[in-house]
């Protein structure tokens, strides 16, 4: 069976909940769509914690080598890995005990998807956080701390 998205809704929900999203493979060249995606979200209020194999920060903030390394809670991940990546990414994921995982466009692993999936972690894949962010919530919506999770 092949992996599906989660429906609209669902994602909107994903994105409005969040507070701090992981981004992993978050290069520090300023052209790349991961840094592109990174400061949208940093723009919009979200806290925004960078892995990447070096750099000590990116966009100011510190810079993890792994996501298992990431103090604290993972709300949401965004990956931006090559699809042979995946699933060492879903395994990850699955030590730091994350509660959702996003694998940006192009990186696509059906099998990896379903395995994190079958453990309850919500996955979203071969979509761009920052397309679906601006067409769900639109370009003007910002995280409020004062805001509480799940609320509308």
């Amino acid at each position: 069976m092949a992996f599906q998205n989660p429906d609209d809704a669902t994602i909107h929900r994903l994105l409005e909940s969040a507070r701090r999203i992981v981004v992993v493979g978050l290069s520090p060249k300023p052209h790349r769509d991961s840094n592109r995606v990174a400061r949208y979200l940093l723009d919009r209020g979200y806290e925004v914690v960078p892995v990447y194999p070096r750099e000590e920060t990116i966009l100011g903030q510190k810079v993890y080598r792994r996501l298992p390394d990431v103090p604290g809670r993972v709300e949401l991940v965004d990956v931006f890995r090559r699809s042979t990546e995946l699933a060492a990414v879903v395994d990850d994921a699955l030590a730091a005990r994350v509660a959702a995982l996003w694998f940006q466009l192009g990186c696509i692993d059906d099998a990896a998807a379903r395995r994190a999936q079958a453990t309850g972690i919500t996955v979203v894949m071969d979509r761009c956080m920052m397309v679906e962010h601006a067409a769900l919530l639109g370009r003007n919506w910002r995280v409020s701390q004062s805001d509480t999770r799940g609320g509308s």
